[in-house]
């Protein structure tokens, strides 16, 4: 082997190091007993590196560490972790290369580990390597770079540097080697966490964004239908106002739609809140509210609603707006899912312990083997009948959210063919979670 101190570069197979004899001290070996245990119950990208860091820098040489990995089809490498001694980091997280006949290309393709003994020497011979110049600006002289593989599969990189040259040799590897496995599984692992509540987050806003944008130029063309349908701008011949009424019930439909969508994403980012009020008048500011808003459709339908409501005030302990938003999605449901010249029944009922409220409908009601399906999220049942009904699959996901906030519980029952019914229970007062 040529003599390390005149090789700027050098690439170690990891078949050929991990065959070699050990050369780890006993301190070395539980050290690296100790991060294997540890590091696989570490939950965040930021924490498993910034263990890693602090535990082996006592027996590998580190003055920078840093993680990258694969995306694009394996096409480009992405630092997705930076932690360093220093303070001035200029290859940050973020900074991406393309792979092709790079140098870590070859260590995917060989499965070796790459020695870089003078960072500043190979600069010189590799001008058009961005990081090694940024590498070089930090201070960093000499780095090991370790590909990182769980099941067989590349999925990114361990980047360990120092400011002194020449600090990696064969041992440094047989360090690496003794944790690679169970350190990119941890890596891999906490790496796809974060991918998915990123990915969660923007769909979140996503979501918002784009329902906000659509309510205000669909709720102006619902308004401007409803002041033609008034004979606001004059006459309308029957076949005109049909057509209209047709604009004005799709219309509706997509502000519903775009309601349960807005009330999605406040979920989703997490700023649902209960803002509790005591003493609310339940059925002046909760259900007589909401029946306004749904009357029209009911009166569509042709629907009879029967309301079995307590003689006296029911005052409650409750976040009204959300309750609100309760109750138009199950009587809306009713409306949606009930047959045409059916029946309705909303029945109130209060304890002293608690809030029962049930929302009956005559209607295909829904199999029992699916009533576990019915408060998930963007879950539909699947029956003939109810597949023709246009639905989202997020009002009740919405309904069961706001019902636990309040420490309450949600539950249907069903005869398929004949009704179904959903009934709820809020405690008094209001067990938030």
């Amino acid at each position: 082997m040529p003599d390390q101190r005149v090789e700027i570069l050098h690439y170690i197979e990891t078949s050929k190091a991990g065959r070699a004899p050990s050369t780890l001290s006993s301190a070395e070996e539980r050290i690296l007993e100790a991060v294997n245990r540890k590091v696989a119950a570490v939950e965040s990208l930021e924490k498993v590196i910034d263990f890693l860091f602090d535990s082996m820098r006592a027996i590998c040489p580190c003055d920078r560490i840093g993680v990258a990995f694969l995306e694009d089809d394996d096409q480009r490498v992405t630092s997705q972790y930076v932690r360093a001694l220093y303070r001035e980091t200029v290859l940050k997280r973020g900074y991406s290369e393309d792979l092709r006949d790079s140098s870590l290309e070859r260590l995917l393709r060989d499965s070796r580990i790459r020695i870089i003994n003078d960072l500043a020497a190979y600069w010189e011979t590799h001008p058009a390597s961005v990081s090694s110049k940024l590498l070089v600006r930090e201070g960093v002289r000499s780095s090991m770079t370790c590909p990182l593989t769980v099941d067989g599969r590349r999925v990114g990189f361990l980047f360990r540097s120092s400011r002194k040259p020449f600090a990696y040799s064969e041992h440094e590897v047989q360090l690496h080697l003794a944790i690679a496995e169970r350190l990119s599984q941890a890596v891999e692992k906490a790496y796809r966490i974060e991918q998915l509540t990123a990915a969660n987050r923007a769909y979140g806003e996503m979501l918002g964004f784009v329902s906000h944008e659509l309510k205000s130029p669909i709720a102006s063309m619902a308004g401007d239908a409803n002041l033609l349908v008034g004979g606001y701008l004059g006459p309308l011949e029957e076949k005109q106002r049909e057509y209209i009424d047709k604009i004005i019930g799709k219309s509706r439909y997509l502000l519903n739609l775009i309601g349960d969508y807005l009330d999605l994403a406040r979920i989703e980012a997490g700023r649902l809140e209960l803002e509790l009020q005591p003493a609310v008048d339940f059925v002046a500011e909760i259900v007589e509210p909401s029946l306004d808003i749904l009357q029209s459709q009911i009166d569509v339908q042709k629907q009879r609603l029967v309301r079995s409501l307590p003689s006296g005030k029911v005052e409650i302990e409750c976040d009204p707006n959300l309750l609100k938003i309760v109750l138009v999605n199950l009587i809306g449901n009713a409306v949606k899912y009930g047959s045409e010249g059916g029946e309705i029944r909303l029945g109130v009922e209060q304890t002293p312990k608690e809030l029962i409220v049930s929302v009956w409908n005559e209607g295909p009601g829904f199999p029992s083997e699916q009533r576990s399906q019915l408060f998930r999220k963007f879950s539909r049942l699947k029956t003939p009948e109810l597949s023709k009904r246009k639905g989202s699959g997020v009002g009740l996901y919405t309904t069961w959210k706001i019902i636990q906030l309040h420490g309450g519980k949600i539950w249907a029952n069903s005869e398929e063919g004949c009704w179904a019914e959903f009934i709820l229970r809020i405690p008094q007062p209001v067990k938030s979670e």
